[in-house]
């Protein structure tokens, strides 16, 4: 099982540090954790969680190694910062930012380089679910976002319904697994179904329903926004997953 926190544009330094040091007093041994921060605390954070139990990956990196991109991070910065993972594809940056897939499938090529393990993020919007083409666009996210050389054992797939990310809608267990089944034949055709790369649930996760969705067949962890910016909140997710392991 796997428990990825993604704080987003969160918190401020001092209460960065104090929640880092409590999730780093956390025993979960049969659980993978992974907490994705805001990248100018990489470093800080990289330094505070030495020695523990918790991977540190950063929110996005530029396709290109180097270069005239203000603002931008490259993937080689994120590994010298500490970073071992980097998130990709996430809804807000698609949608905020114009990512498209073909981009985010040189990111993950420029992330793969630098020796970075990627979470892919796809899902579709409410529009698309009403209009039934939530597994067409899924499956085209999928396609178009994994380079073809991509290696499995690099690689984590986060299913997030835009919809329910930050709006407490939660999707429903039949159509996350059913999702989830989708997700899994497009990875299993790739790559054989012995190499399935692990499937997170992400949207609008919480203490309250960890539990259930770890029962859900073909869930393998969750992407925790909101509720990893609360040590206790997050403590109870991990131990809903580690009871599931």
């Amino acid at each position: 099982m796997i428990v990825a926190a993604n704080w987003k544009m969160n918190p401020a330094l001092d209460q960065a540090s104090v929640l880092a040091t409590a999730l780093a007093n956390q025993s979960f041994p049969q659980i993978k954790r992974i907490l994705f921060a805001p990248h100018p605390y990489l470093v800080p954070m990289s330094v505070r969680l030495t020695g523990t139990a918790l991977e540190i990956g950063g929110q996005d990196c530029h396709f290109a190694d180097h270069g005239a991109f203000t603002g931008d991070v490259s993937a080689a910065m994120l590994r010298d910062c500490g970073a071992s993972l980097v998130l990709l594809g996430h809804s807000e940056r698609r949608a905020a930012h114009g990512e498209t897939s073909d981009i985010i499938a040189q990111k993950i090529t420029a992330a793969l380089a630098q020796n970075l393990d990627v979470m892919l993020c796809v899902g579709e919007t409410k529009a698309e679910r009403d209009d039934k083409k939530a597994e067409q666009v899924v499956i085209d996210q999928l396609q178009a976002s994994i380079p073809k050389h991509a290696p499995p054992a690099r690689l984590m797939v986060a299913y997030e319904p835009v919809w329910a990310i930050g709006t407490g809608a939660v999707a429903s267990p039949d159509d996350i697994a059913a999702m989830h089944d989708v997700i899994a034949s497009v990875l299993a055709e790739r790559y054989g179904a012995n190499h399935v790369p692990p499937i997170l649930y992400g949207g609008s996760v919480n203490a309250d329903n960890a539990a259930s969705l770890f029962s859900i067949p073909l869930v393998s962890g969750v992407l925790v926004g909101g509720a990893s910016l609360d040590a206790d909140a997050f403590a109870t997710i991990c131990a809903a997953a580690q009871d599931a392991a």
